[in-house]
């Protein structure tokens, strides 16, 4: 299993645009159609990563409860589908309807939006104020597969908690932890 960090893009960055497939939908959605009222949480992902399915109940726990909030969550799948033909789009839509995913599951095919959000690994989160302005990237909380800490969305949760209070997250940002993005 691979252990790739994150690239801890800098905060304060405003997120690049996109449009790309939904899976849920098989409609194209850009970021200003999914960005929430409060705050945005973009996470890259994939089908077969064994530390994004270490967390995959969590992210969906998050969304659930910050959704109604005005934070929006959105996943992106990078990953070249040619070697790694599970995380494809028919494979994520399954997958997302399978894991509940309460966010949508979108399909970047040319790799060019992992590339401009500096994506590194699977899961890499980010997450976005109201003016889509950086201020948290990094690890969801310290669990690993096999490492014994419990999944809880510690860090992540503190930092949309501080998005929502309006306060600043003073907290160490730790890098993601994941499988390196499948690059073409």
């Amino acid at each position: 299993m691979s252990r790739t960090a994150s690239n801890m893009l800098p905060l304060g960055t405003i997120a690049p645009n996109f449009n790309l497939l939904d899976t849920h939908s098989d409609d194209f959605k850009s970021l200003e159609q999914l960005k929430g009222e409060k705050g945005t949480v973009i996470f890259f992902i994939c089908n077969h990563c064994p530390f994004v399915l270490h967390v995959n109940a969590e992210l969906v726990k998050l969304a659930n409860h910050y959704n109604d909030q005005g934070i929006s969550f959105i996943g992106i799948s990078s990953n070249d589908v040619l070697n790694y033909p599970q995380d494809g789009p028919v494979q994520m839509k399954a997958q997302a309807k399978s894991e509940a995913y309460p966010f949508p599951y979108l399909y970047d095919e040319t790799q060019d939006i992992a590339q401009a959000y500096a994506a590194a690994c699977t899961p890499d989160t980010y997450v976005f104020d109201s003016a889509l302005k950086l201020i948290y990237r990094g690890q969801l909380d310290g669990s690993r597969p096999g490492n014994g800490i419990p999944v809880t969305g510690e860090d992540l949760r503190h930092a949309l908690n501080c998005v929502l209070d309006e306060q600043v997250n003073n907290r160490e940002q730790k890098p993601s932890i994941g499988c390196n993005i499948k690059w073409k």
